[in-house]
């Protein structure tokens, strides 16, 4: 079987298969490489690959807080964050790990560039410059604007992706994740810190007329406003993150016959949070499970894996995707901030959101019980709100 694509999806997915013993080849011909994305790893995430990855064999920043703000307030609150809830990574060394970790259970790791996967009897061939490969299985985990999508199933439509803008700011680092709620870009500013630099960023809907250009003038006033990554060495990057709607999580299509989709691939990303590594690596380990567990029917393995994905991830981030847009509204990010600089309550809830400890399924309830309970009902000031996160 192949993976294509050796990210964390990819490449935990080639772990898990080579481990039980199958013949996996890994295609990928730049992994480890640097990524512009957070870097955010949860303590959730990192539990998923402890058999394979020693924590403190990755080199991260081990997140003490989080500063929260939005433009509709001058408001500033600092959440602590528990011990272990979240590591903020360089992609380089994080997927090197996984990809290492792939390697030594067997999996073969060829630095080609995949240029048209095709099915075939019995599977799939898979052209790159040199050679033609041939696989019973594939993985698509090649990210947002996978190929294997492109030749095998539906690529994302705009409205399903969002551009992730900023820069890297290099030689300054912090122990503080930054986050400002902004309701034009509707979504947040963030300032991640990783060993040698910050990653500083700004995400919006592709769908949504913002040029990269554009967005990143935004960060750029967001940087000198507060402070954050100067002086630095400034790197400018943008990537396309799957933004799917809470209709598109509950149809999700992630697998087609011998065919999977893990990870970026299959959309899997928190439209809230926009944290996709948990995601890619449970999806990863669902779709070998599959794989390994159905191998003699391959129809069974794709609808098992589908259901699983539907009923577990689709069902948490469609939940997400509902409340997203009653989110990020001033009067809502205005009264949250509030919140958390008066309620140690509310603060451990937005904490363990952070941390990815806390479901979208019982944060209705969990705000109800704390408390200030009316500073949580006040949160529920939207109807909309309320339909969003009440609990299902």
């Amino acid at each position: 079987m192949a993976c294509v694509g050796a990210g964390p999806a990819g490449a935990w997915a080639a772990r898990a298969l080579a481990s039980r013993g199958a013949r996996v080849l890994l295609l990928d011909p730049s992994h480890p490489r640097e990524k512009p994305c957070g870097g955010g790893v949860t303590g959730r995430a990192l539990d998923l690959v402890s058999g394979a990855l020693d924590r403190q064999a990755l080199p991260a920043v081990r997140v003490e807080s989080a500063r929260f703000t939005a433009s509709s307030t001058t408001a500033v609150a600092d959440v602590p964050l528990p011990d272990g809830a979240l590591a903020v990574a360089g992609r380089t060394e994080f997927d090197g790990l996984l990809v290492d970790a792939a390697v030594g259970a067997g999996a073969d790791l060829q630095p080609d560039r995949v240029s048209t996967v095709r099915a075939a009897p019995g599977g799939f061939e898979i052209e790159t410059r040199d050679r033609t490969y041939g696989a019973d299985f594939v993985i698509g985990a090649d990210g947002a604007n996978s190929l294997v999508r492109r030749r095998l199933a539906q690529p994302f439509r705009i409205d399903q992706l969002s551009i992730a803008t900023g820069f890297f700011a290099h030689g300054v680092t912090s122990r503080q994740i930054a986050l400002e709620f902004i309701s034009e870009p509707q979504g947040y500013l963030w300032s991640f810190p990783r060993p040698t630099h910050l990653a500083i960023g700004v995400c919006a809907q592709a769908d949504a007329g913002s040029r990269p250009a554009d967005l990143r003038n935004f960060v750029m006033r967001w940087i000198e406003r507060s402070g954050l990554g100067r002086p630095a060495r400034l790197e400018p990057y943008s990537w396309p993150i799957p933004s799917l709607s809470a209709t598109d999580f509950t149809h999700v299509e992630p697998s087609n016959g011998r065919c999977f989709f893990v990870g970026d691939a299959a959309g899997l990303v928190d439209p809230i949070t926009r944290e996709g590594i948990y995601f890619a690596l449970l999806s990863a380990q669902w779709a070998a499970d599959a794989i390994a567990s159905g191998s003699e029917d391959s129809s069974g393995s794709s609808r098992a894996y589908t259901r699983r994905i539907r009923d577990g991830i689709g069902a948490e981030l469609a939940r997400a995707a509902r409340l997203r847009s009653a989110f990020f509204r001033p009067g809502f990010t205005s009264l949250l901030v509030e919140a958390l600089r008066t309620s140690p309550s509310i603060c451990r809830v937005m904490a363990d959101l952070v941390a990815g400890t806390q479901s979208y399924k019982g944060l209705g309830w969990r705000l109800a019980r704390t408390f200030e309970v009316a500073l949580a009902a006040r949160l529920f000031v939207s109807g909309h709100v309320n339909r969003a996160i009440r609990p299902r």
